[in-house]
């Protein structure tokens, strides 16, 4: 698979990247370990060689599983995590940071990101000086490659990089989630971050494989998702039999339709989960697929049936 450069760094990224918040567990249901340490090690096999965690997935035990999967392949990865919104003093940073390594089974880090903004979740305000201040050191020790940030607004990204280089920003986008486009896109391509779109897929809803009755048990994170809520729901539906036929032109399936789309926007890359083996072989293959221009256009347009009607808050979930 071909690889790209992620953001200012020499670090080689896959266009395709495998996301492992389903590892951990919490706010998901029917998950196997051994499952997903097979997918992961699939992946591989099938040239996708950049992994996508976090220390809140299942309170370290995605990182956990990361390690077990991927120790006796280290040099073959690049393996990217984040630190949450609770963590971000200078000392809590340093603490994540420690323990995502020995958790990893890992030396170093190649892009650790602050996975959402201070203040989230009613988590402590921290200045974003003193936490990039902590950032920086870890890079100058060798323990992290590069810094990236998730779920950060254009003027957030743009205070951070007044105190160090950001190589990365970690969205929600799909062609059923688009709002990164307005302000953060732009900024990326003028300024090289790499785009790493998380829920590409739309959690699922882009494969196509949920009917229009689908119901959610309420431990499972879709249950929350404004994506599955009538209407948009039910606009979700209709795109997707407009884009089948594009699907069926190419031999691929919907959900493969959705990446290839993604992965040929500017700076874009696509983080993409996987619970078994055939999945993460399938899902592998999407960056094959060569859209011509006339289908990227009629995708675009589909695409846009969904998504003109969104909230423009850029959380994809209700929490409540």
């Amino acid at each position: 698979m071909e690889t790209r450069k992620l953001g200012n760094t020499d670090i080689e990224i896959t266009p395709l990247i495998f996301g492992t918040w389903q590892a951990g567990k919490s706010g998901w249901v029917g998950i196997e370990d051994q499952d997903v340490i097979d997918a992961m090690q699939a992946a591989l096999d099938e040239g996708i060689t950049t992994f996508d965690t976090a220390e809140v997935y299942g309170n370290g035990y995605s990182e956990e599983l990361v390690g077990k999967a991927l120790v006796d392949r280290r040099d073959q990865v690049v393996l990217a995590t984040k630190v949450f919104a609770n963590h971000l003093k200078a000392d809590q940073v340093i603490e994540a940071c420690e323990k995502s390594l020995q958790r990893m089974q890992t030396d170093v880090i190649d892009l650790y990101q602050i996975h959402w903004p201070s203040g989230a979740f009613k988590s402590e305000v921290v200045p974003i000086g003193e936490t990039m201040g902590a950032l920086n050191q870890l890079k100058e020790q060798g323990k992290i490659r590069a810094i990236g940030v998730s779920n950060f607004s254009k003027a957030q990204i743009e205070e951070a990089m007044q105190h160090g280089r950001i190589d990365s920003l970690q969205p929600p986008y799909s062609l059923f989630w688009r709002g990164v486009e307005t302000e953060l896109l732009p900024y990326c391509v003028e300024h090289n971050l790499t785009i790493l779109s998380y829920s590409s897929l739309a959690q699922g809803l882009l494969t196509g494989k949920f009917g229009p009755d689908q119901q959610f048990p309420k431990e499972d994170i879709r249950s929350k998702n404004k994506l599955f809520q009538p209407p948009i729901y039910d606009k979700a539906q209709a795109a997707l039999e407009n884009l089948r036929p594009i699907a069926d032109r190419y031999n691929t399936t919907l959900g493969n339709l959705a990446l290839a789309w993604l992965i040929v926007q500017p700076q874009t890359t696509a983080i993409v989960g996987a619970r078994n083996t055939e999945q993460a072989v399938e899902n592998a293959k999407a960056a094959a697929i060569a859209l011509s221009v006339e289908d990227l256009a009629a995708i675009d347009a589909i695409s846009r049936t969904v998504t003109d009607d969104l909230p423009t808050d850029p959380v994809m979930w209700a929490f409540g």
